[in-house]
């Protein structure tokens, strides 16, 4: 029975995928486990540590072999750890001289981190396949709607004038940097483990031949081989649930943006119509932002596993007494909630409605308004820049108080009039007219972003 969202047969799919959980399932991580130990073995054969023929051997008789679960929860429920309740199912279900090299030289922390790496690097295969699919969708929405005018707001008030495209490209520009991240994870983050009880690999002897078995093993398992034992040094793994956390960063703010876009004041956009999704129990109108409020709270909880990260660093000497455990709560619920939150961002954009006609309106709902700062720029080599805005200033407060437009108000303005035509004040008040450069950085952004085509995939 579950007793968390991410697997709820309820709540699950709110919260992630079933590919993503399957890849952090109890018996994906003991295949990750006797995965590892297959490897080592063959590893160990290979640099002459045991026979040759051993890690064959073994590979072959693992990939048959039945465990009993229930013993070993038992098991590693008195041991604390599962790996030797596991040797022992593997020992005894190998009936010949090679069952001896199983486990040979290694330690349990060795065989459950280079588990985990397997389990990250493969869930960040699905992490990269959201975060190019979110590129494309961006891309695609800047593109559309690059020249598409709407009200841009800071502090919740209409600021300046800027394109919708232009919201979307700044999305874009984060998930770029995302992508840009996730190829230097994998290659900073993504390290094999392989160092003996105290991180020293003594028990293949003073010479090389624990660090030939650690190269090798890397090129088994398909990961990375560091310089140094890292098994108390866990700031790569904290990178990691620190970069989920930065993922999910950026989906809460864009789903933020959707929430408050979305509601009937605002009405620009709205997440794709299902049939009752985001339906109300009482009231028949509803249509709520599902998606984007389940990414805001993934946001957090993704931000939450970052935590547990970098508490998982603070370890004693030679082998941490407790805080590795925090990874193991935290590693795969960040994973299958940012792909589960990516998941959701996706089906959200790329379906998603934009009522231009509704972002025209309130462009121009405040009446002239939001470009005070365009006219104080015209107005600002004529008298000075302080005065400008004085007088700017007067104009649009005068424009509140008596509801009337600021193009009212400048015309009987004589500091105006005696500086600018009519037609001159016309083309200083109209929103459009005041975009800067935000349509050229979409330009350049979706350039950038048919430039970034996947670098080949990762190999699970």
């Amino acid at each position: 029975m579950s007793v968390s969202a991410l697997d709820s047969r309820v709540f699950r799919n709110l919260f992630g995928t079933q590919e993503i959980r399957d890849i952090f399932t109890d018996d994906a991580y003991v295949k990750c486990l006797i995965e590892v130990e297959a490897a080592l073995a063959r590893a160990q054969s290979k640099t002459g540590v045991i026979p040759s023929e051993a890690g064959d051997s073994i590979t072959n008789t693992f990939a048959n072999l039945q465990l009993d679960y229930e013993r070993l929860a038992r098991e590693t429920d008195v041991v604390g750890y599962p790996v030797l309740p596991l040797v022992c199912q593997l020992v005894e279900g190998t009936p010949n001289e090679t069952s001896k090299y199983i486990h040979w030289g290694a330690t349990t922390q060795d065989i459950m981190d280079d588990a985990s790496m397997l389990q990250i690097k493969r869930g960040l295969v699905l992490v990269q396949r959201e975060l190019e699919s979110l590129r494309g969708i961006l891309t695609t929405l800047a593109t559309t709607h690059r020249d598409t005018p709407m009200a841009g707001r800071t502090h919740l008030q209409h600021a300046l004038p800027c394109t919708f495209g232009y919201k979307c490209a700044v999305y874009l520009s984060s998930v770029l940097r995302h992508i840009e991240r996730l190829e230097e994870t994998k290659q900073r983050c993504l390290l094999v483990q392989f160092g003996g009880a105290a991180g020293t690999v003594a028990s293949l002897g003073s010479d090389d031949t624990g660090l030939r078995v650690r190269e090798q093993l890397a090129i088994e398992l398909g990961l990375q081989n560091p310089a140094i034992t890292w098994h108390v040094a866990r700031d790569n793994v904290a990178e990691i649930t620190n970069f989920l956390a930065l993922v999910g960063g950026t989906l809460g703010k864009i789903a933020l943006d959707l929430m408050i876009m979305s509601s009937n004041e605002f009405d620009e956009v709205s997440e794709p119509f299902v049939p009752h999704r985001g339906a109300s129990s009482t009231m028949p109108q509803k249509r709520n932002p599902i998606s984007s409020e389940v990414i805001l709270a993934a946001s957090k909880m993704l931000r939450a596993n970052a935590s547990l990260g970098l508490d998982a660093m603070i370890t004693d000497f030679e082998r941490a007494s407790g805080p590795w455990h925090l990874e193991w709560v935290a590693v795969p619920d960040a994973f299958v909630t940012a792909v589960g939150a990516l998941h959701q961002t996706n089906f959200a954009l790329d379906g998603l409605v934009v009522k231009v006609d509704s972002m025209e309106r309130n462009l121009h709902s405040t009446k002239g308004l939001i470009v005070g700062e365009a006219v104080m720029m015209a107005l600002a080599p004529h008298i000075g820049r302080q005065k400008a805005h004085d007088e700017v200033y007067e104009a649009c407060k005068a424009a509140i108080e008596n509801n009337r437009s600021l193009l009212e108000v400048l015309k009987e303005s004589t500091v105006m009039t005696s500086i600018f035509t009519a037609d001159q004040l016309t083309g200083l008040c109209d929103p459009t007219q005041y975009m800067g450069a935000s349509q050229l950085m979409v330009d350049e952004m979706v350039k950038r972003s048919n430039l970034t085509l996947p670098r080949g995939d990762l190999h699970a």
